[in-house]
């Protein structure tokens, strides 16, 4: 679960090739997605028993020091496409692996950051993106406790993508009739109705009380329409 919901944010083509450091919960997870959708994978990692666990499930997978730029280059690391710092625990280990792959000039960076501080370090050092595994599955949790929403995928500019209960606000009209973009800034992308297969949203879809929508934008916007109560005539 964890490694499809992150694997979702990574903007790759299908060819691309794909370097992940650090083969711990995460970066295994991430690690082990990308190769069912069909991307070469090389695993790092310095822990024996973590490159034994997964080295039957990735296309390569080395025991190195990751923080060695000489080590790096003769892995060929530099012709990635792509690398993902999963390092867990060792802020030193991340960063020190992020400026070796700065320096090795890889194009799209990526890393998993443990603290806000950590993530703006990266950023200044040369990563292109920062992911924070433990506070969005957090905040995606939390969506799921409250009931309102069935999914949650938030991304890194603060928009989110939420398979929701219809609000009963909407029950019994059209998405044109509703004014859903208007009155509430968020998208109904779709529309899934029991053993019906999904349809795409489009303004003469007629929303029923037990549809199931699939919704578009601003995170705090769709908080507010999946909360939604049904308004008195």
């Amino acid at each position: 679960m964890l490694g499809r919901i992150f694997t979702e944010q990574f903007a790759f083509s299908a060819s691309d090739s794909v370097v992940v450091i650090g083969l711990g919960r995460f970066g295994g997870a991430v690690a082990q997605s990308l190769v069912r959708l069909g991307h070469d994978v090389m695993g790092i990692d310095r822990k024996e028993d973590l490159v034994q666990l997964w080295g039957e499930r990735l296309t390569h997978v080395v025991q190195a020091d990751s923080t060695n730029e000489n080590v790096m280059l003769q892995l060929g690391v530099a012709d990635f496409s792509h690398a993902i710092v999963a390092i867990g625990s060792d802020l030193a280990g991340s960063l020190m692996t992020l400026m070796v792959l700065t320096e090795l000039g890889i194009k799209d960076i990526w890393i998993k950051a443990m603290s806000p501080e950590h993530g703006q370090i990266a950023q200044r050092i040369g990563a292109h993106h920062v992911v924070y595994p433990e506070a969005d599955m957090g905040a995606r949790v939390a969506h799921l406790i409250t009931g309102r929403m069935m999914d949650f995928i938030e991304f890194e500019d603060g928009f989110a993508i939420a398979k929701i209960n219809a609000p009963p606000d909407t029950h019994h009209q059209t998405l044109a009739e509703t004014h859903v973009r208007s009155r509430f800034g968020v998208t109904v992308v779709g529309v899934k109705r029991a053993n019906e297969d999904f349809q795409h949203a489009l303004p003469e879809t007629r929303i029923l009380p037990a549809d199931v929508l699939i919704v578009s934008g601003p995170t705090k916007l769709i908080e507010q329409f999946a909360g939604t109560e049904k308004v008195a005539g």
